[in-house]
């Protein structure tokens, strides 16, 4: 049993592990795509620039510099971009079988029957399995016995005894039969005829497949946007190219902390009518989209100072003299933030300093072919 607990332990750790690495390769995608879409944008607004450049100088903006490639020595100035995107929250974990019964005696005997065998679909109330009877039945039938003389000859708190003894002889012999709890098939069968079986051991599992169903840690940001019957996107190994449909069917009311420090709650999806390719116990990757829309301000990187605990960006003002604006941010990845809070909004413009602007210019430059003499970066604005 030890051994057992130990490997069902392992197997779960290597699930978290799993559920882990989905997730985090999930939230990369989400970022990089929203990353790609900017860059998408910035590379637009540059072509349509050079393109009027070239109308009407009869040159691209970037020649003049071929031989000296020269960095721009001036602050560089960036424009903030509103992107808007739908929340998605990703999920990992594997399912589980609908129902399932694990099939025990509650007596002890040896197995007089058993009727079914793995694979077979059963009905709810069906005989699985049966378990030598013989003093059980003498004891009913002892104690029927004593009632009707006790009716004749004895008292009325006698017979009370004996009626309550006779149910209890009636319970201990029906606990020698084992039932279907719910129509399912049979996964596994551990006992056969002949065998001794002791009141508690697991003589078989009864599952019901009809639906699937998975609980999927939400954390504690993303559970605000999680209702019941929202639905899930699945997507299985075993089921290429084809994404399974699920809803969340139940939200708990106690969340748990994970290990690291993370507030979770563990939510249910259930599959209706699963395709036959998936089985308990197999793994998936998926989302659920959030149908509202969202938006965020995003800038380089580059743009955000922090110094002694505070953290600006510099703003162009008036006269195009830089006016520090404490704000909040939080790094995406890729060389670009958000801006969570503070005093910017879509289309101001922010002063690099020259210093931090050679990334940008670097950056540029190389997908310019190294042709570059000096660069201003504005990104478009999405209303």
């Amino acid at each position: 049993m030890r051994n057992g607990n130990r490997e069902d332990e392992g197997r779960q750790n290597t699930e978290m592990q799993v559920r882990s690495a989905l997730k985090r390769k999930q939230r990369r995608r989400l970022i990089k795509r929203i990353i790609g879409w900017i860059i998408f944008l910035v590379i637009v607004v540059l072509a349509i620039y050079s393109y009027n450049f070239y109308k009407t100088n009869g040159r691209l903006p970037l020649t003049r510099a071929v031989t000296t490639a020269a960095a721009p020595v001036g602050p560089t100035e960036i424009q903030v971009v509103e992107t808007t995107f739908s929340q998605v929250i990703d999920l990992s974990g594997s399912v589980e079988a609908y129902q399932t019964q694990t099939v025990v005696f509650r007596s002890t005997g040896a197995v007089t029957g058993v009727f079914v065998k793995e694979g077979d679909r059963v009905r709810k109330g069906d005989l699985l399995a049966t378990i030598d009877d013989t003093n059980q039945k003498y004891n009913v039938a002892n104690y029927e016995s004593r009632i009707e003389e006790a009716r004749l000859t004895g008292s009325v708190r006698e017979i009370e005894l004996l009626e309550m003894q006779l149910s209890q002889a009636n319970n201990n012999l029906e606990y020698t039969k084992a039932y279907a709890n719910f129509d399912g098939v049979v996964a596994t069968v551990n006992i056969d005829e002949g065998d001794y079986s002791e009141a508690g051991n697991k003589a078989m599992v009864i599952i019901d497949r009809s639906k699937l169903k998975a609980t999927v840690e939400i954390d504690e940001i993303d559970i605000q946007y999680v209702t019941i019957g929202m639905k899930a996107d699945l997507v299985f190994d075993s089921i290429v190219g084809r994404t399974v449909d699920a809803v969340v069917t139940y939200i708990p009311m106690i969340g748990r902390t994970t290990s690291q420090n993370i507030g979770v709650l563990d939510v249910e999806l259930t599959i209706d009518n699963p395709p036959a390719q998936i089985y308990p116990g197999f793994t998936f990757a998926g989302s659920i989209t959030v149908e509202s829309e969202n938006t965020m301000l995003v800038v380089p990187t580059v743009s955000i100072i922090t110094d002694r605990g505070v953290t600006y960006v510099n703003k162009k003002g008036s006269g195009g003299n830089p006016v520090q604006t404490t704000v909040t941010a939080k790094y995406l990845g890729e060389g670009m933030s958000q801006i969570i809070a503070g005093d910017v909004k879509a289309g101001d413009t922010l002063l690099v300093p020259a210093s931090a602007g050679n990334s940008l210019y670097n950056l540029m430059r190389g997908a310019m072919g190294g042709q570059a003499t000096s660069v201003q970066m504005t990104a478009p604005v999405r209303r």
